[in-house]
């Protein structure tokens, strides 16, 4: 049975929910996700599909959680709160441990400090907990010699740069963000989902390879001492899997803010919508000369973690260079493994934002995101 799709586009997107209603048609029967775009600051795109899947329904966005972490730092930057040749060990001294005294912040954020994980890994409970993730890491000896290189920090960048926000500021990363940024706009995308909103929450369901992604992940080194096995805290004792990961309530209620934030398409579209455009009468959060900035990219080339090709702006990913070419110089977002993606795109004005409830990607957006932000960025551009 053909799914129905649910939701509005503005004049000029029709295409998009053609293109969205393919893909679907496609899919798995048990398929929900949500899609969401704004142009300018202006909603353009509010499309949702699945059995109980709502225009509100919350989802586990993994790394996608990380552009909001990187949004704070770029507020605090951009206020004089933390400057980024500044090292590390001036916001936390005992950083400094084991040969990581050199790193600055814009090291740290660049994902070339490192400290992709432990020598042992990390508890469960550990894993929900920003602060007990950075006392851990602080002693960490790194696994290069910081600068030199740079790896994706997939599970404790959020730690690392929030224990900076804690020093500089005396409060956490997640409660900056809930008064700056979620809070304001009435985001559905948390970094700490409180009980209330348990009841939207839909649990994440396990990946089902398709032959080819079955292929690609045989072949993956598995070795428990890889630096993407310590990455993804694979090698400690009692890893879980991703799901498990995204299911706890520990890690929902706590919201360490590399992989552990919930939301809905609306909130990722809509806070890269306030990023970079003028959204309900209120200014763009970030100035152009931040804008440009945090889409500057600051690593690029061979990832040592994920051996191969990635880019990074100042802690976001760089879009444009990492998954979609089509989009202008300068976009910046972040995916998650579950296949969510999000991002600004400042030249042309587009903030796109999407969701899904079953894994479908071990390493970021979903393939699907391809058809879907060529047909977005193609109306955006018509219009």
């Amino acid at each position: 049975m053909t799914q129905e799709i649910h939701g509005t586009v503005a004049d000029g997107f029709e295409a998009v929910r053609e293109e969205f209603a393919t893909f679907v048609a496609g899919e798995r029967p048990d398929y929900e996700g949500q899609l969401c775009a704004y142009l300018h600051g202006r909603k353009v795109v509010d499309l949702w599909a699945g059995d109980g899947t709502e225009p509100d329904s919350l989802y586990a966005v993994y790394s996608s959680s990380k552009g909001a972490a990187h949004l704070v730092v770029a507020l605090l930057v951009q206020d004089g709160t933390l400057e980024l040749d500044r090292k590390v060990t001036y916001y936390w001294p005992e950083f400094a441990a084991e040969g990581k005294g050199s790193v600055t912040l814009r090291d740290l954020i660049s994902h070339r400090a490192g400290v992709v994980g432990t020598d042992g890994g990390f508890t469960p409970a550990e894993l929900a907990d920003d602060r007990a993730m950075a006392e851990r890491l602080a002693d960490q000896k790194p696994f290069w010699r910081p600068g030199t290189a740079f790896g994706y920090h997939a599970l404790v960048i959020g730690a690392l740069t929030g224990e900076v926000v804690r020093r500089a500021t005396g409060r956490s990363l997640q409660d900056v963000y809930e008064e700056r940024v979620r809070a304001p706009y009435a985001l559905d995308f948390h970094l700490g989902l409180p009980a209330a909103l348990e009841p939207r929450f839909r649990p994440a369901q396990p990946m089902v390879p398709t032959p080819v992604q079955q292929a690609v992940l045989d072949e993956a080194p598995t070795g428990p001492h890889t630096l993407a096995a310590i990455a993804m805290n694979a090698h400690a004792p009692d890893a879980g899997t991703l799901v498990d990961y995204a299911n706890s309530r520990a890690v929902r209620a706590k919201g360490p803010a590399s992989a552990g934030g919930v939301a809905a398409a609306r909130g990722l579209a809509g806070m890269y919508a306030a990023a970079i455009s003028e959204v309900d009468e209120q200014a763009p959060l970030l100035k152009p000369d931040t804008i440009a900035e945090v889409g500057q990219i600051h690593s690029a080339g061979y990832d040592l973690v994920g051996r191969c090709h990635r880019a990074f702006g100042l802690g976001f990913q760089a879009t444009a260079d990492t998954w979609h070419p089509v989009l202008g110089a300068g976009a910046f977002g972040h995916s998650g493994a579950g296949g969510s993606q999000a991002f600004a795109d400042p030249r042309s004005g587009l903030a796109y934002g999407y969701t899904r409830r079953r894994l479908a990607h071990p390493g970021g957006a979903a393939p699907e995101n391809d058809r879907l932000v060529r047909a977005v960025h193609g109306a955006a551009l018509a219009g």
